[in-house]
């Protein structure tokens, strides 16, 4: 299965400027964990709120003096649309990340998380269940 089948096309993003106060805010708004740091569709960074807890509070920074590009994580590994999510799972475990970006090129077109691949396979996993049951004897 193509991870374009099972990413977020709206991506929440934010420009490399905007206040890290109000990366949290839009995080609490949107109900996201993370915001893809974006200069003209093309992913530059990414603030986690992991980030934002250890970056910001946990070197008791003031902040309302950072911004995204002061505590973004910039070593981004990305995927394409038509990856299948065995390799996208594979290049999080590999690399210690639980948020994807998906590109078309340099444009940010979607985001797959490991939240996502989870349910994915906790579906499965529930169809097979469900096969199973209907296929062996009553007890």
């Amino acid at each position: 299965m193509p991870i374009e089948d099972l990413a977020r096309s709206d991506a929440v993003t934010a420009d490399p400027g905007t206040p890290v106060t109000e990366l949290a805010a839009i995080m609490d708004e949107e109900n996201v964990g993370s915001v893809m740091i974006t200069t003209d569709e093309t992913p530059v960074g990414i603030v986690t709120d992991r980030d934002l807890t250890i970056r910001v509070l946990g070197e008791q920074i003031d902040p309302t003096e950072q911004t995204a590009e002061d505590v973004m994580t910039t070593d981004l590994y990305t995927a394409e649309p038509s990856d299948g999510f065995y390799e996208a799972a594979t290049m999080m475990a590999d690399h210690g990340i639980r948020r994807l970006p998906i590109c078309e090129g340099d444009r940010l077109v979607g985001i797959i998380t490991a939240d996502d691949i989870t349910e994915l396979l906790a579906d499965e996993q529930q169809h097979l269940g469900d096969t199973i049951r209907a296929q062996r004897p009553a007890y």
